[in-house]
């Protein structure tokens, strides 16, 4: 890179007007890190900091054009993936990817397979299983939860199914008093970590922790040390989240001292 820039991320996600999760959440993580956020939007939501209301995919020839003019002129050194929002999105944004790894071999993907919000509201159009398909062979890292990953690989999860090198998987829908993350490489068991469950319920969690990931590996950390060191600041944000209103806080991206 040139002097004084810093590593772009291609971010694609939707756009949740909360603030909470989506391309805001992205935004801060990233810039956290000390990366710049290219954000792509794949969908519009009617959201707030509970629940999804509606969800509309934006056209997935604008989704490429956004991405396209970006990928034209920027030095992109990570991609994070949220909702595609539907499975024309999901193979828009594949094919680029394609395109982008003909560039870069080793571009960094990492790929948040949601397929629906925490309490379960539709994030797509089409069949979220289906959609998150298009995109997890082209990824680097894939960070499910337990329920997101026995959706995807059958039930009991078969981590060693999923078609990408790299699974972190996320154990925050448990219970106990520790949460226990597990991290795979082509199906082995490679590390676990585990952090003391917070009290509460987070709104944007799972993209405070993709995009931070994102962002680590845009500055060429190995896996290793991104996936520790996301998980360290996805933490502290939520011991230091805050509300907009009743019910699940918002993760406190950037660490300012609580007035």
């Amino acid at each position: 890179m040139s002097v004084g820039s810093v590593p772009a991320v291609l971010v694609f996600a939707g756009l949740d007007p909360s603030g909470g999760a989506g391309l805001a959440a992205d935004v801060l993580a990233i810039a956290a890190q000390g990366a710049h956020a290219l954000p792509v939007a794949t969908a519009l939501t009617v959201q707030d900091n509970e629940r999804v209301h509606a969800v509309q995919a934006i056209d997935a020839a604008f989704v490429l054009a956004q991405a396209q003019a970006l990928a034209d002129t920027a030095d992109i050194r990570a991609v994070k993936i949220g909702i595609p929002g539907s499975r024309a999105n999901a193979r828009a944004i594949a094919g680029l990817l394609r395109a982008l790894r003909e560039r870069d071999p080793q571009l960094p993907i990492v790929l948040d397979p949601v397929l629906a919000s925490g309490h379960g509201d539709a994030l797509a159009e089409d069949d979220p299983v289906d959609t998150v398909g298009e995109l997890l062979p082209l990824a680097t890292v894939a960070l499910p939860n337990e329920p997101e990953a026995c959706a995807i690989a059958g039930f009991p999860c078969a981590i060693g199914d999923f078609p990408c090198a790299h699974v972190l998987l996320t154990g925050g829908h448990g219970e106990g008093n520790v949460v226990e993350n597990r991290w795979y490489t082509h199906g082995q068991l490679v590390r676990r970590w585990r952090w003391a469950r917070l009290p509460g319920a987070f709104h944007g969690s799972g993209c405070t922790l993709a995009a931070s990931l994102a962002g680590r590996l845009a500055h060429g950390e190995t896996m290793a040390a991104a996936l520790g060191a996301a998980q360290a600041y996805c933490h502290d944000t939520l011991a230091r989240a805050f509300a907009i209103a009743p019910g699940q806080r918002i993760p406190r991206r950037f660490l300012l001292p609580i007035v």
